[in-house]
């Protein structure tokens, strides 16, 4: 990430109360300074430490860190992540803020480096979806890219994808592509959520670019994917909904030779990276 949020980052402390930390305040005297590591207590792929150092500098600037590894590298339990020195008063108080940001993170690159290993060999591409934590949405996307995912739309104004809704508020499918493609540029890839093999065979007719194969079971997406295959073989197929994180139910998914596999549970469902704060 070229930019760190740093406002996000001051209101997620503002709303821990970092900046009036009772039990600090009450137990540390302002003058004591502290020495500290960032640790990892589990194996994973790091994302977030810059978030997480800038956390310490904001709530006061004479903190000094020194990142020991850069995001998107994989690290192992008990390894040291970077270390910190200044005001003891903002190494306790900022902790919390920065752990959160960086478990979080990095629990996104960590499950998406093993769905990217679940697939690995078969040429499909692992993709997140919109399901992100409201205001976090750059950081995900960013935490998914570090773990060897792809980002699909950052938002609704970066691409066209048709949904069983639209299909049925534009009176069908190929109304409904009729009505974008006179409405955006030609340059731009028109996808369609298709969940029956007579939605795809529709699809096809409206002149799709990609079709996202919806809640099917494996045979229907062998099947979805070989009518593609012989009808029109330049349209892309992403697989998505239900599949989840499983590397087995990944690796069969791939198998049926779609083109991507999207997760939301990569962003909305990944378990924190166990990492820690502590004191030299």
């Amino acid at each position: 990430m070229s930019e760190l949020p740093l406002d996000l980052i001051k209101q997620a402390l503002i709303e821990d109360g970092a900046y009036r930390d009772l039990t600090t305040l009450s137990t540390v005297p302002a003058t004591a300074q502290g020495w500290a590591v960032l640790l990892a207590r589990s194996e994973g792929v790091i994302a977030g430490l810059p978030v997480a150092l800038a956390a310490f500098r904001l709530l006061d600037e004479r903190v000094e860190s020194e990142a020991l590894v850069e995001d998107g590298e994989t690290v192992v339990a008990s390894q040291t992540l970077a270390r910190l020195s200044g005001p003891a008063r903002a190494l306790l108080s900022a902790e919390r803020v920065a752990l959160n940001f960086l478990g979080h993170l990095s629990g996104i690159a960590t499950l998406t480096a093993r769905c990217v290993r679940a697939v690995a060999g078969t040429g499909v591409r692992i993709l997140d979806t919109r399901k992100t934590t409201p205001g976090l949405r750059a950081l995900e996307k960013e935490a998914v890219r570090l773990g060897g995912g792809v980002n699909h739309r950052f938002g609704l104004s970066d691409g066209i994808l048709i949904k069983d809704n639209h299909i049925k508020a534009a009176g069908g499918v190929a109304a409904a592509v009729e009505a974008v493609r006179r409405q955006v540029p030609h340059l731009l890839k028109i996808e369609v959520e298709c969940e029956t093999l007579d939605e795809v065979r529709a699809a096809l007719r409206a002149g799709a670019d990609v079709i996202l194969l919806d809640n099917m079971e494996l045979d229907l997406l062998r099947q979805a994917v070989a009518l593609v295959r012989a009808e029109a073989p330049g349209v892309l197929l992403e697989a998505s909904g239900g599949i989840g994180p499983d590397p087995e139910r990944l690796a069969a998914v791939a198998g049926t030779g779609v083109d991507f596999i999207s997760l939301g549970a990569l962003t909305h469902s990944a378990p924190n990276l166990d990492v820690a704060l502590e004191f030299l």
